[in-house]
Protein backbone atom coordinates (compact mmCIF):
# COMPACT_ATOMS: atom_id res chain seq x y z
CA UNK A 1 0.00 0.00 0.00
CA UNK A 2 3.09 2.22 0.36
CA UNK A 3 2.86 2.53 -3.30
CA UNK A 4 -1.09 3.78 -3.01
CA UNK A 5 0.33 6.06 0.24
CA UNK A 6 2.66 7.91 -1.95
CA UNK A 7 0.45 8.95 -5.11
CA UNK A 8 -2.34 9.96 -2.26
CA UNK A 9 0.52 11.96 -1.06
CA UNK A 10 1.45 12.95 -3.95
CA UNK A 11 -1.21 14.39 -6.03
CA UNK A 12 -3.90 15.08 -3.41
CA UNK A 13 -2.82 14.89 0.62
CA UNK A 14 0.10 16.79 0.52
CA UNK A 15 -0.60 19.96 -1.71
CA UNK A 16 -4.67 20.24 -1.10
CA UNK A 17 -5.34 18.58 2.24
CA UNK A 18 -2.62 18.34 4.93
CA UNK A 19 -0.87 21.23 6.78
CA UNK A 20 3.22 21.64 5.17
CA UNK A 21 4.48 21.13 8.49
CA UNK A 22 3.03 17.36 8.76
CA UNK A 23 5.80 15.00 8.15
CA UNK A 24 4.52 12.22 4.82
CA UNK A 25 5.76 9.28 7.41
CA UNK A 26 4.48 10.41 10.66
CA UNK A 27 2.48 7.48 11.68
CA UNK A 28 -0.84 9.47 12.49
CA UNK A 29 -0.68 10.69 9.49
CA UNK A 30 -0.01 7.12 7.39
CA UNK A 31 -3.24 5.80 9.69
CA UNK A 32 -5.39 8.82 8.30
CA UNK A 33 -4.03 8.52 5.02
CA UNK A 34 -4.43 4.78 4.74
CA UNK A 35 -7.77 4.51 6.32
CA UNK A 36 -9.33 7.37 3.71
CA UNK A 37 -7.38 5.20 0.63
CA UNK A 38 -8.62 2.05 1.60
CA UNK A 39 -12.09 2.74 2.52
CA UNK A 40 -12.43 4.83 -0.60
CA UNK A 41 -10.99 2.42 -2.60
CA UNK A 42 -12.66 -0.49 -1.72
CA UNK A 43 -16.56 1.09 -1.81
CA UNK A 44 -15.30 2.30 -5.57
CA UNK A 45 -14.61 -0.86 -6.19
CA UNK A 46 -17.53 -2.64 -4.98
CA UNK A 47 -20.02 -0.02 -5.75
CA UNK A 48 -18.68 0.68 -9.81
CA UNK A 49 -17.76 -3.15 -10.74
CA UNK A 50 -21.00 -4.31 -8.74
CA UNK A 51 -22.97 -2.09 -10.90
CA UNK A 52 -21.08 -3.25 -13.83
CA UNK A 53 -21.86 -6.46 -12.90
CA UNK A 54 -25.36 -5.84 -12.37
CA UNK A 55 -26.38 -4.28 -14.97
CA UNK A 56 -24.19 -5.81 -18.01
CA UNK A 57 -24.06 -9.28 -16.18
CA UNK A 58 -26.86 -10.23 -13.79
CA UNK A 59 -29.89 -11.72 -15.13
CA UNK A 60 -32.61 -9.67 -14.16
CA UNK A 61 -35.39 -12.42 -14.11
CA UNK A 62 -33.83 -14.01 -10.97
CA UNK A 63 -35.48 -11.12 -9.49
CA UNK A 64 -38.37 -12.84 -9.96
CA UNK A 65 -37.45 -15.93 -8.12
CA UNK A 66 -40.02 -16.65 -4.95
CA UNK A 67 -36.81 -16.61 -2.56
CA UNK A 68 -35.66 -13.14 -4.27
CA UNK A 69 -36.61 -10.80 -0.77
CA UNK A 70 -38.14 -7.35 -1.36
CA UNK A 71 -35.87 -4.09 -1.60
CA UNK A 72 -33.23 -7.18 -1.66
CA UNK A 73 -30.98 -5.03 -3.71
CA UNK A 74 -31.24 -1.85 -1.65
CA UNK A 75 -30.27 -3.89 1.18
CA UNK A 76 -27.40 -5.71 -0.17
CA UNK A 77 -25.93 -2.28 -0.76
CA UNK A 78 -26.83 -1.00 2.59
CA UNK A 79 -25.41 -3.91 3.98
CA UNK A 80 -22.20 -3.97 1.93
CA UNK A 81 -21.52 -0.14 2.48
CA UNK A 82 -21.78 -0.46 5.85
CA UNK A 83 -19.69 -3.15 6.44
CA UNK A 84 -16.81 -2.12 4.25
CA UNK A 85 -16.51 0.86 6.40
CA UNK A 86 -16.39 -1.11 9.06
CA UNK A 87 -14.02 -3.34 7.82
CA UNK A 88 -11.40 -0.46 6.75
CA UNK A 89 -10.57 -0.44 10.38
CA UNK A 90 -8.84 -3.50 11.19
CA UNK A 91 -7.31 -3.52 7.40
CA UNK A 92 -5.57 -0.53 7.87
CA UNK A 93 -3.93 -1.56 11.03
CA UNK A 94 -2.87 -4.60 8.43
CA UNK A 95 -2.02 -1.98 5.61
CA UNK A 96 0.14 0.19 8.12
CA UNK A 97 2.67 -2.77 9.24
CA UNK A 98 3.20 -3.23 5.82
CA UNK A 99 3.99 0.43 4.98
CA UNK A 100 6.60 0.50 8.08
CA UNK A 101 8.37 -2.57 6.38
CA UNK A 102 6.79 -5.70 8.66
CA UNK A 103 5.68 -7.47 5.62
CA UNK A 104 7.85 -9.53 3.34
CA UNK A 105 6.58 -7.29 0.06
CA UNK A 106 9.47 -6.03 -1.84
CA UNK A 107 9.75 -3.10 -4.99
CA UNK A 108 12.07 -4.66 -7.66
CA UNK A 109 12.02 -8.15 -9.25
CA UNK A 110 15.56 -7.86 -9.00
CA UNK A 111 15.35 -8.36 -4.81
CA UNK A 112 13.51 -11.86 -5.21
CA UNK A 113 15.86 -14.94 -5.32
CA UNK A 114 14.59 -16.52 -8.63
CA UNK A 115 13.40 -13.14 -10.29
CA UNK A 116 9.70 -13.39 -12.19
CA UNK A 117 9.78 -17.74 -11.72
CA UNK A 118 8.74 -16.46 -8.13
CA UNK A 119 6.57 -13.73 -8.80
CA UNK A 120 4.57 -16.37 -10.93
CA UNK A 121 4.83 -18.75 -8.12
CA UNK A 122 3.78 -15.99 -5.45
CA UNK A 123 0.64 -15.71 -7.56
CA UNK A 124 0.07 -19.47 -7.49
CA UNK A 125 0.89 -19.63 -3.83
CA UNK A 126 -1.66 -16.89 -3.00
CA UNK A 127 -4.57 -18.18 -4.22
CA UNK A 128 -4.04 -21.94 -2.86
CA UNK A 129 -3.39 -20.44 0.19
CA UNK A 130 -6.20 -18.14 0.69
CA UNK A 131 -8.25 -20.30 -1.10
CA UNK A 132 -7.63 -23.07 1.65
CA UNK A 133 -7.96 -20.57 4.09
CA UNK A 134 -10.90 -19.18 3.52
CA UNK A 135 -12.89 -22.41 3.02
CA UNK A 136 -11.92 -23.49 6.28
CA UNK A 137 -12.90 -19.53 7.77
CA UNK A 138 -16.00 -20.02 5.89
CA UNK A 139 -17.05 -22.79 7.10
CA UNK A 140 -16.39 -22.52 10.80
CA UNK A 141 -18.49 -19.59 9.70
CA UNK A 142 -21.33 -22.13 9.29
CA UNK A 143 -21.00 -23.57 12.66
CA UNK A 144 -24.57 -23.05 14.51
CA UNK A 145 -22.62 -21.10 17.88
CA UNK A 146 -21.43 -18.59 15.23
CA UNK A 147 -23.93 -18.39 12.26
CA UNK A 148 -26.18 -16.72 13.76
CA UNK A 149 -24.22 -14.32 15.27
CA UNK A 150 -22.25 -13.10 12.22
CA UNK A 151 -23.09 -15.09 8.54
CA UNK A 152 -26.41 -15.28 8.65
CA UNK A 153 -26.51 -11.70 7.00
CA UNK A 154 -25.23 -12.58 4.57
CA UNK A 155 -27.32 -15.67 3.75
CA UNK A 156 -30.70 -13.96 3.95
CA UNK A 157 -29.90 -13.10 0.05
CA UNK A 158 -31.04 -16.66 -0.85
CA UNK A 159 -30.67 -15.27 -5.10
CA UNK A 160 -28.11 -13.09 -4.81
CA UNK A 161 -26.95 -10.09 -6.60
CA UNK A 162 -23.93 -8.99 -7.39
CA UNK A 163 -24.18 -6.24 -4.82
CA UNK A 164 -24.44 -9.05 -2.20
CA UNK A 165 -20.85 -9.70 -2.59
CA UNK A 166 -19.43 -7.66 0.00
CA UNK A 167 -23.20 -7.75 2.21
CA UNK A 168 -21.41 -9.11 5.49
CA UNK A 169 -21.58 -8.64 8.66
CA UNK A 170 -18.23 -6.50 9.33
CA UNK A 171 -16.33 -9.14 11.68
CA UNK A 172 -17.20 -11.89 9.74
CA UNK A 173 -16.29 -10.01 5.85
CA UNK A 174 -12.62 -8.85 7.76
CA UNK A 175 -12.10 -12.87 8.77
CA UNK A 176 -12.62 -13.57 5.68
CA UNK A 177 -10.17 -11.21 3.75
CA UNK A 178 -7.82 -12.16 6.84
CA UNK A 179 -5.81 -14.78 4.56
CA UNK A 180 -5.43 -11.85 1.72
CA UNK A 181 -3.59 -9.97 4.19
CA UNK A 182 -1.52 -12.08 6.14
CA UNK A 183 0.18 -13.88 3.42
CA UNK A 184 2.75 -11.35 2.74
CA UNK A 185 3.89 -11.48 6.48
CA UNK A 186 4.36 -14.80 5.58
CA UNK A 187 5.56 -15.43 1.67
CA UNK A 188 7.26 -12.73 -0.02
CA UNK A 189 5.14 -11.05 -2.83
CA UNK A 190 6.13 -8.01 -5.37
CA UNK A 191 3.93 -4.73 -4.29
CA UNK A 192 2.58 -4.77 -7.43
CA UNK A 193 1.31 -7.83 -7.68
CA UNK A 194 -0.31 -7.98 -4.00
CA UNK A 195 -2.31 -5.02 -5.10
CA UNK A 196 -3.45 -6.47 -8.32
CA UNK A 197 -4.39 -9.45 -5.96
CA UNK A 198 -6.15 -7.51 -3.86
CA UNK A 199 -8.30 -5.82 -6.74
CA UNK A 200 -8.30 -9.01 -8.51
CA UNK A 201 -10.04 -10.48 -5.08
CA UNK A 202 -12.54 -8.12 -5.06
CA UNK A 203 -13.96 -8.14 -8.32
CA UNK A 204 -13.79 -12.17 -7.68
CA UNK A 205 -15.74 -11.68 -4.65
CA UNK A 206 -18.39 -9.96 -7.34
CA UNK A 207 -18.41 -12.13 -9.91
CA UNK A 208 -19.59 -15.57 -7.89
CA UNK A 209 -22.80 -13.63 -7.16
CA UNK A 210 -23.27 -12.13 -10.54
CA UNK A 211 -25.83 -14.73 -11.24
CA UNK A 212 -24.02 -15.42 -14.94
CA UNK A 213 -23.89 -19.96 -13.97
CA UNK A 214 -22.04 -20.57 -17.73
CA UNK A 215 -18.74 -22.36 -16.88
CA UNK A 216 -16.14 -23.24 -19.79
CA UNK A 217 -16.70 -26.92 -19.75
CA UNK A 218 -13.03 -28.49 -18.23
CA UNK A 219 -13.24 -25.99 -15.72
CA UNK A 220 -17.06 -26.75 -14.06
CA UNK A 221 -14.56 -29.78 -12.14
CA UNK A 222 -12.48 -27.17 -10.70
CA UNK A 223 -13.58 -23.51 -10.89
CA UNK A 224 -16.26 -22.38 -8.07
CA UNK A 225 -17.78 -20.03 -9.58
CA UNK A 226 -21.42 -18.34 -9.41
CA UNK A 227 -23.22 -21.27 -10.31
CA UNK A 228 -21.64 -23.36 -7.74
CA UNK A 229 -21.88 -20.01 -5.09
CA UNK A 230 -25.66 -20.10 -5.42
CA UNK A 231 -26.07 -23.75 -4.69
CA UNK A 232 -24.40 -22.74 -1.21
CA UNK A 233 -26.86 -19.86 -0.79
CA UNK A 234 -29.55 -21.98 -1.64
CA UNK A 235 -28.64 -25.53 0.18
CA UNK A 236 -25.91 -24.00 2.64
CA UNK A 237 -23.96 -26.57 3.60
CA UNK A 238 -21.71 -26.63 0.45
CA UNK A 239 -19.51 -25.34 -1.76
CA UNK A 240 -17.69 -23.13 0.66
CA UNK A 241 -14.51 -22.68 -1.48
CA UNK A 242 -13.65 -19.15 -3.04
CA UNK A 243 -11.97 -20.17 -6.35
CA UNK A 244 -11.46 -23.89 -7.34
CA UNK A 245 -13.33 -26.56 -5.73
CA UNK A 246 -10.38 -28.92 -4.36
CA UNK A 247 -11.02 -28.19 -0.66
CA UNK A 248 -14.88 -28.94 -1.32
CA UNK A 249 -14.13 -32.49 -2.41
CA UNK A 250 -11.40 -32.82 0.39
CA UNK A 251 -13.75 -31.55 3.31
CA UNK A 252 -16.78 -33.51 1.94
CA UNK A 253 -19.13 -30.33 1.20
CA UNK A 254 -18.93 -30.36 -2.65
CA UNK A 255 -22.27 -30.65 -4.92
CA UNK A 256 -22.39 -30.25 -8.39
CA UNK A 257 -24.12 -26.94 -9.51
CA UNK A 258 -27.96 -27.73 -9.70
CA UNK A 259 -27.99 -24.65 -12.43
CA UNK A 260 -25.75 -27.33 -14.63
CA UNK A 261 -28.44 -30.04 -14.07
CA UNK A 262 -31.67 -28.42 -14.98
CA UNK A 263 -32.52 -27.44 -11.71
CA UNK A 264 -30.93 -24.01 -11.00
CA UNK A 265 -32.83 -20.34 -10.17
CA UNK A 266 -33.05 -19.76 -14.17
CA UNK A 267 -35.13 -22.96 -14.63
CA UNK A 268 -37.19 -22.69 -11.31
CA UNK A 269 -37.99 -19.00 -13.02
CA UNK A 270 -38.72 -20.01 -16.34
CA UNK A 271 -41.00 -22.61 -14.91
CA UNK A 272 -43.08 -20.18 -13.22
CA UNK A 273 -43.21 -17.08 -15.89
CA UNK A 274 -44.69 -20.41 -18.25
CA UNK A 275 -46.72 -21.37 -15.85
CA UNK A 276 -47.92 -17.80 -15.67
CA UNK A 277 -48.37 -17.52 -19.29
CA UNK A 278 -50.48 -20.70 -19.57
CA UNK A 279 -53.02 -19.22 -16.77
CA UNK A 280 -53.52 -16.03 -19.17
Amino acid sequence: MDHVLNIADHYIFTPYVYPTWWPEDEALRQIISLWVVTSLGAELIYLGFGALSFYYVFDHKLMKHPQFIKNQVRKEIQLGIVSIFWMSFPTIALFFCEVRGYSKLYDKISESSLGWQEVFQSIAGFLFFTDMCIYWIHRCMHHKSVYKHLHKQHHIFKIPTPFASHAFHPLDGFLQSLPYHIYPFIFPLHKVVYLSLFVFVNIWTISIHDGDYRIPGPLIYLINGAAHHVDHHLHFNYNYGQYFTLWDRLGGSYRHPSALLGKGPHDHVRKLLAEAAQMK
